[in-house]
């Protein structure tokens, strides 16, 4: 079980719960998508996603060479309780809306 500070923790950076709300939008993401999303790093992405997994947030799935994450499913109450919180106050924001606008480019080019 994770502690409450762990999951409060889990939440002090802009670009975990940037994360979190591309994944509240779009259900399940590849890591290259994320790092086309943030345009940091591979490894500062992975870094994020690896906390956010630790705190129980997400979970992943290999295909071939790509891991995809989501929201986990099996989230403890208080996760569960925080998700629609996060999501309310966080998904019309301006940095929310670039997100989704840059995401939706990426897939667009990735498909074309």
């Amino acid at each position: 079980m994770k502690t409450t500070a762990e999951i409060f923790n889990s939440l002090e950076d802009e670009n975990r719960l940037r994360i979190l709300v591309l994944l509240l939008e779009a259900k399940e993401l590849c890591v290259c998508d994320i790092i086309a999303v943030l345009q940091m790093p591979q490894s500062t992405v992975s870094r994020q996603l690896s906390i956010l997994k630790k705190a129980g947030w997400l979970s992943d799935r290999k295909e071939a060479l790509w891991v995809y994450y989501s929201i986990n499913c099996m989230l403890p109450p208080l996760q569960q309780s925080l998700l629609p919180v996060i999501h309310h106050f966080l998904r019309d924001g301006e940095i929310a809306r670039s997100d989704q606008a840059k995401l939706t480019k990426h897939n667009h080019e990735k498909c074309c």
